[in-house]
């Protein structure tokens, strides 16, 4: 399927309110409305939304995938109960699986913390062809460790090292890091999944209610919860130094669920039109042996039947 210019346009259009402009400052609150809604107003009125994006996704992996020379990271940060498992199951349904890896970084383990903070990310990087998902990212090393400074002498970190120009010196490491990916052929696109305070409230208590989802509940997201306005600042630190030219953030109003998943959709799809993978051509040679081939396979066909059945007119396939 593949994407005229004006679809193009409307996507990049669509899209447009999400993106952190380069050199802006944050003040998360102010600037990005969890409840935005950019216009479609009821669920049902974005399933076809949804269902467009998810379709362009799978045309646009096939290609990248055929193609070999191009990977695509997309981080994928949020607050607790924002939606991030939904939103990659949906959003990636109708992809080909062999050519996704979504990775889940947890708590640092003992060999993690030995090294510096983003080999563990560099490990875990999609090959070329792939579109790697980064279910929570190196951006951990500046939210959660900033509002748990005591994760600093953990990280075995030089004393002098731990003064406030660390998150600084990380600012920039990960923009120096997500620019030497972009110009050795992986496209960065990254999603913050933004959720108000009360809808947060409402799904903890929705998976305390209902017995279905009580193993999604876990106490120490209500103790996250309580450095609710520490965290509001690590992101809204964290969108004005790290959305660069080469690697924008996006920020996806995530209290409707099924708004966040056409979003990210979109936001998604539009890197990949930025890229405009395509299907690799063959030379010469090579379409000369093709014919060949297809000669001795057309001469091995058995009485009554079509030589080549790709050839005869829709019509008869259809009979």
């Amino acid at each position: 399927m593949p994407t005229d210019a004006p679809s193009a346009k409307r996507i990049a259009r669509f899209i447009e309110p999400f993106r952190v402009a380069p050199g802006s400052h944050v003040t998360l609150a102010e600037d990005f409305d969890p409840a935005f809604r950019a216009g479609v107003e009821k669920k049902k009125d974005g399933a076809e939304l949804l269902n467009e994006g998810i379709e362009l996704l799978a045309d646009y992996q096939a290609r990248l995938a055929a193609q070999d020379t191009t990977g695509v990271v997309v981080i994928l940060q949020a607050l607790d109960a924002a939606g991030k498992d939904g939103t990659i199951r949906h959003v990636m349904s109708g992809v080909n699986p062999q050519g996704v890896r979504v990775e889940s970084f947890k708590v640092p383990s003992a060999t993690d913390l030995n090294h510096d903070f983003l080999r563990r990310y560099q490990e875990r990087l999609p090959s070329r062809g792939e579109i790697g998902i980064f279910n929570r990212s190196h951006y951990e090393e500046v939210l959660v460790v900033r509002v748990h400074q005591e994760n600093l002498v953990r990280q075995k970190l030089p004393l002098e090292t731990r003064e406030d120009h660390v998150w600084k010196h990380r600012y920039e490491a990960i923009n120096n890091w997500e620019r030497y990916l972009v110009e050795n052929g992986f496209q960065v696109v990254k999603l913050f999944l933004n959720l108000s305070k009360e809808e947060q409230r409402v799904r903890f208590l929705r998976r305390i209610d209902l017995p279905e989802h009580n193993w999604k509940f876990s106490a120490h997201d209500v103790q996250e919860r309580r450095s609710w306005d520490d965290y509001q600042e690590a992101f809204s630190q964290m969108l004005s130094h790290t959305s660069t030219e080469w690697a924008p953030w996006h920020v996806i109003p995530a209290d409707r669920k099924w708004f966040a998943r056409i979003a990210a959709a979109a936001v998604i799809a539009n890197a990949l039109i930025e890229v405009d993978p395509q299907y690799p051509t063959l030379d010469e040679d090579a379409l000369r042996d093709l014919q060949a081939t297809k000669i001795e396979l057309e001469s091995e066909a058995p009485q009554g039947a079509a030589p080549d059945p790709f050839e005869q007119p829709r019509a008869e396939q259809e009979a």
